[in-house]
């Protein structure tokens, strides 16, 4: 979803204060990322604290990713109107406080709305990063720069379950799970004020008077909402005929949407999402791979979490220990994915893909083969480590490489769509992977469970959700063959400036 690029080096200051300037934004945006995953442990204390619905554990995660997603669309055109500093401060303003009120939360309908508000609010915000890094750096120093911003957020994605845990431990299982939300508060207290004091104001951009095409914004919000909706709520109730009626409505409203695409275009203005950039094969398979791989990503620890602690009785930070091999794989892979995206070119995307693929194979035949009241966490470090190096070597580069499939007058555009599929992705796999879960879990009839039962039924429904993330993870492999084998022009050469995003390149 389209998104204008900001003027390139028209903010000139010192590379000391530039970098302590990038430095503050990026604070911010770790904080959203984070978000993303470290919810995940906390899932079950928050199923008992507030009687919260297998819906609404699947609302947490997905509501606040598609909001986010769908927030990203308007947001670097309201920077380029308002000002990239004051849209990222008022973004982490309403970010902290959506995040005080899911603290706060006595009902699930409370979290799930306050929780959608977190996630619009940090894709207000977030653009403003890669928006700052065009406008602070150039050369070769952007390219740095970019590089540090995909490492930092895939790192951050991949630590949130461990930070969750321990919070969760620090302040007791019942009502410990409001600290993941509260912790937000004295950081980005600390965000607003040195962004306030340190970070330059951005100069206006000339094409902000485009606007945003709020009917293209509508449709896509009603036709995603009509998909996700009885994805989530589906299984609860029994999959009634309206949830069947809401998706294929849905798949209406995206025909129509694209249809008004076209017909913003031929008038002269401005489409959210530009048709013509799927005139080209390669980037419509991108747009996928974003999508799919993102299904597969962020489902992983939404399984383990809820089998860990409501399976197997451990607690949330054990739970969150079972993601360190994962952490520590994807801060591995992501300290070397730049240097071998330009030494093996696509080769690693298709390495990290296949890693990812391969760890969840190998994680999904752990928990098919060893009896679930026997599982550790030592069973499932070598395949979550080799997932987690894989997720390093892809989070980092996979944007520049998808970009490189259109023209690079596009490349503002390009990246803005994928940004927002990856999100969308992460919204979806959390709604099937959800389904799945707790459409599979059943306990023996007619008699109280022990123990042993309720592990064995998690048991079998975490291997069906993850053999559903393995199968995502199989397909992002196959459709990275479809992008070019370099960043710089379309089917190789050497890395292009003009190629780097203007959004976010990463989870």
């Amino acid at each position: 979803m389209s998104a204008s690029a900001p003027a390139m080096g028209t903010i000139q200051v010192a590379p000391r204060r530039a970098w302590i300037a990038f430095a503050v934004i990026l604070l911010g945006a770790v904080m959203s990322l984070i978000d993303a995953t470290i919810v995940n442990v906390a899932l079950p204390s928050i199923r008992t604290s507030i009687d919260a619905s297998e819906a609404t554990l699947s609302w947490i995660i997905s509501g606040y990713s598609l909001a986010f997603g769908l927030a990203l669309i308007p947001a670097g055109r309201l920077g380029d109107r308002f000002g990239h500093k004051w849209v990222f401060f008022s973004g982490l303003v309403l970010f902290v406080a959506a995040s005080v009120a899911c603290g706060l939360s006595q009902t699930d309908a409370q979290l799930v709305v306050s929780r959608v508000v977190q996630g619009l609010a940090g894709g207000l915000y977030l653009p403003a990063v890669s928006a700052y890094i065009q406008l602070l750096f150039s050369g070769r120093v952007r390219g740095k720069a970019f590089a540090v911003f995909g490492a930092v957020l895939g790192v951050s994605s991949a630590i949130g379950p461990v930070l969750g845990g321990l919070l969760i431990e620090a302040f007791g299982r019942d009502e410990g799970w409001r600290y993941v939300f509260f912790v937000n508060l004295p950081i980005g207290i600390v965000a607003l004020i040195a962004t306030a004091a340190l970070v330059p104001n951005s100069p206006k951009q000339a094409s902000a008077s485009a606007g945003v095409d709020l009917v293209g914004l509508l449709l896509v919000t009603a036709a995603l909402s009509a998909i996700l909706v009885p994805l989530i709520e589906g299984q609860d109730l029994k999959w009634p005929l309206w949830t069947y009626l809401s998706i294929a409505g849905g798949l209406v409203l995206l025909v129509l949407f694209a249809l008004w695409e076209r017909r913003v275009v031929a008038r002269g203005r401005t489409a959210l999402v530009p048709p013509h950039l799927f005139s080209h094969p390669a980037f419509t398979g991108g747009t996928l791979l974003a999508l799919v791989y993102f299904a597969a990503f962020v489902s992983i620890f939404f399984s383990i979490s809820l089998l860990w602690q409501s399976g197997l009785g451990h607690t949330a930070l054990e739970s969150g220990l079972v993601s360190i091999p994962f952490a520590i794989g994807s801060i591995i892979g992501a300290s070397q994915s730049t240097r071998l995206a330009a030494a093996i070119g696509r080769r690693v995307l298709v390495l990290g893909a296949g890693m990812v693929a391969l760890g969840l194979l190998g994680v999904w035949l752990v928990l098919l083969l060893v009896p679930a009241p026997d599982l550790t966490n030592w069973d499932l470090l070598g395949p979550l480590l080799v997932a987690g190096v894989g997720s390093g070597f892809f989070i980092a580069p996979n944007v520049q490489f998808i970009v490189a499939t259109v023209d690079p007058s596009e490349a503002g555009a390009a990246s803005g769509v994928i940004s927002t599929m990856q999100r969308i992705g992460s919204a979806i796999g959390i709604a099937v992977i959800g389904s799945v879960f707790f459409g599979t879990l059943s306990f023996p009839a007619g008699r109280r469970p022990t123990s042993t039962d309720v592990a064995n039924a998690f048991g079998t429904s975490a291997a069906s959700a993850l053999l559903v993330s393995a199968a995502f993870a199989v397909v992002a492999f196959l459709l990275v063959f479809t992008l070019p084998k370099q960043v710089g022009r379309r089917g190789g050469g050497a890395p292009s400036e003009a190629r780097r995003p203007e959004a976010t390149p990463a989870a």
